[in-house]
């Protein structure tokens, strides 16, 4: 974001400020009905494995309180509400009220029982110490000030508490980088097309991943939003990566 000509990065263009969310809103409406799919031809099914990894590192424990952020399509979320039990609570946020809608209906139809709320995680309208877990899966790229974000979290989770961010990170593998190339900027904006109808949300996708902070910018940021004994696991050799956080 550049608070001097009041701009910031939507994929690899420059939008004013105000106008990103709605870009980003623009996307998530189009591939919402699409999206469980698309993630499983894109990642091989393999973002399950990623998913499950987060859940395991989360440690839940029965009684607890979970806030999932741009939690979709319930993915997590329906895991969570297995393991608080019933005097535990697991709120599915989502600012895109199209994804919030199929992961509403999605997780009725399989009768897990979670709480569901529209939410800009810059700003979150929940009380202070309210929550044991935060995690927030594919979704702090697309968020416009991240660092706002991350001190909204840290409000709103409970001392002892931790946030773990699943997001995509920079390849370590060097060999492969050219590979990754072709398969963001060829391979997912045709898969888009071909079964999402959409090559441009896809693009963008692949774009959005590049301008995100890598492993240890990303570190950085949440120590200085104030989680400490910070730390992150690279899976799949980088590809994407879990950040971890705590409110001591």
């Amino acid at each position: 974001m550049d608070a001097k000509n009041n701009s910031t990065h939507f994929g690899y263009s420059q939008v004013p400020i105000e106008e990103k969310q709605h870009r980003v809103d623009q996307v998530f409406d189009s591939v919402a009905t699409r999206y469980d799919l698309m993630n499983d031809l894109m990642s091989l099914g393999i973002h399950r494995l990623w998913k499950m990894f987060t859940i395991n590192l989360a440690g839940v424990q029965r009684g607890q309180k979970i806030l999932d952020l741009a939690g979709g399509t319930g993915d997590l979320a329906a895991k969570f509400a297995k393991k608080v039990g019933e005097n535990g609570q697991v709120v599915l946020a989502d600012i895109n009220a199209s994804m919030l809608q199929v992961g509403r209906d999605k997780l009725i139809n399989q009768g897990t029982i979670v709480d569901y709320v529209q939410v800009n995680a810059e700003n979150l309208p929940f009380a202070d110490n309210s929550f044991d877990i935060i995690t927030m899966a594919f979704g702090l790229r697309n968020v416009t000030d991240k660092e706002a974000a991350l001190s909204s979290m840290l409000r709103v989770l409970k001392p002892g508490g931790r946030v773990l961010i699943l997001e995509f990170s920079e390849l370590k593998i060097r060999p492969l980088k050219p590979f990754y190339e072709i398969y963001s900027f060829k391979v997912l904006p045709l898969l888009g097309k071909l079964i999402a109808k959409d090559s441009d949300s896809y693009q963008y996708l692949a774009e959005s991943i590049r301008m995100h902070p890598n492993q240890e910018t990303l570190l950085n940021m949440m120590q200085t939003a104030g989680l400490e004994r910070c730390d992150y696991h690279n899976l799949t050799g980088g590809v994407v990566a879990i950040h971890r956080g705590y409110k001591l």
